[in-house]
């Protein structure tokens, strides 16, 4: 008889069959029968210490597991070696183009660090809607009076208008100037603070918080019968959008006058460069415009322009806000969104203080876009109008991004 060493799976030495003298070498003991060569296993590999065959087995087929993960990871990330790819990119290059390449990371690293944590310590811009909430609340530059149940809701006819077709049809008929208006509501239900809650969505798109009257207003059967009765409103971007491209009901001019102009009480180049706008968007998102039409009312001006049916003229000078931005201001007002596309180029009415002087020297050229951004931010502060300097950029598709950003 003999005894095969692949039976002994901590045998040291080579496959052996048939009978030999040799004497095997094991690690380990064993215990021999009477009968037979054959004994049982309890041989211990002096590398995993007293380790038996099946747990060994088990944490090899652990190992092997945890490897194949590995393996799988790593193909994955091929298409991602991103250290590769950027050896690959500067293996051809001089050592002075990398120390350059490295500085720029580094700059870039550190504006952006820089850009959030200016971000952080300044106070995000008021939106429009929450301008127009503010302009609801404190009733600023109204010119209609709602009264509906024996209350008077003092609003402004440009936004009802463009907002709902039920109050453009309803206004159309009542024109003027702090015209009254009796509001019959065919709606069952529907009393004082609910008509407050629709005027507010008109307003701000959005239905306010934690009000009984807002959940009524939420109830789907009450939003059908409003719907029918006042016609469905657009997003409230949209429709301010409108508003600023057709100025319905628009009760402010502005125009533009030199410093010599201002001096000798003349503007000779007449109405065809005022721009229209609404008070009430004015007031509601720069408080240099709010002052100055509520000082306006206070001194009696508005009085008399209201009995004489006739539009608010505001003089601006020319040498502190150019009229070619004008229109870039105003969009952002009825909008949120800065577009230096509106920028008007070109015109010779339109030059600051800064570029008659540079023309006068004779070293003025075309205005970068840098340098337009780097004046519209210094009129934002002007005027007091921080989402001007905040503002977003029109996206592809011509609305505005949804974070702020600085121009």
């Amino acid at each position: 008889m003999g005894a095969n060493g692949s039976s002994y799976p901590h045998s040291c030495s080579p496959r052996i069959g048939g009978n030999t003298q040799t004497q095997q070498t094991f690690i380990g003991t064993s215990s021999y029968s009477q009968q037979g060569y054959g004994w049982e296993s309890k041989l211990y590999s002096l590398e995993h210490g007293h380790e038996r065959p099946a747990d060994r087995k088990k944490k090899s087929l652990g190992l092997a597991t945890l490897k194949r993960r590995f393996i799988k990871r790593r193909k994955s990330s091929r298409s991602a070696d991103h250290a590769r790819q950027m050896r690959e990119l500067l293996s051809g290059w001089d050592v002075r183009d990398t120390n350059a390449l490295a500085e720029e990371y580094e700059g870039t690293a550190a504006l952006k660090e820089l850009s959030f944590q200016a971000s952080l310590a300044r106070a995000e811009a008021p939106s429009l809607q929450r301008d127009l909430a503010a302009l609801y609340q404190h009733k600023y530059c109204t010119d209609v009076d709602l009264i509906f149940q024996g209350t008077c809701f003092p609003a402004h006819r440009a936004i009802l208008a463009a907002r709902c077709p039920f109050f453009k049809t309803l206004l159309s008929s009542s024109p003027g100037y702090g015209a009254e208006v009796l509001m019959d509501v065919d709606t069952a239900g529907i009393d004082v603070p609910m008509f407050s809650a629709l005027l507010h969505y008109l307003y701000t798109g959005e239905f306010g918080v934690g009000g009984a009257e807002d959940s009524r207003l939420q109830n789907v059967d009450v939003l059908v019968q409003l719907s029918e009765e006042f016609g469905t409103p657009n997003s409230l971007e949209a429709d301010m959008k409108g508003l600023f491209d057709y100025m319905c009901y628009y009760d402010a001019l502005l125009s533009f006058s030199s410093d010599s102009e201002m001096i000798d009480g003349s503007n000779e180049r007449g109405a065809v460069e005022d721009l229209r706008a609404h008070k009430a968007i004015l007031s509601a998102r720069s408080p240099f415009f709010r002052n100055l039409l509520q000082r306006r009312i206070r001194t009696g001006e508005e009085m008399t322009e209201r009995t004489l049916q006739t539009p608010t003229r505001i003089v601006l000078d020319e040498s502190i806000i150019p009229r070619k931005y004008v229109q870039v201001i105003l969009h952002c007002m009825y909008t949120d969104v800065v577009d230096l596309g509106l920028v008007l180029r070109g015109s010779p009415s339109s030059c600051s203080l800064g570029e008659v002087q540079a023309l006068v020297s004779g070293c003025r050229g075309a205005s970068t876009r840098t340098e337009e951004a780097m004046e519209l931010y210094h009129i934002a502060l002007f005027l007091e109008f921080s989402m001007l300097a905040q503002g977003r950029k029109p996206s592809a598709h011509g609305h505005g991004e949804s974070n702020q950003r600085s121009v």
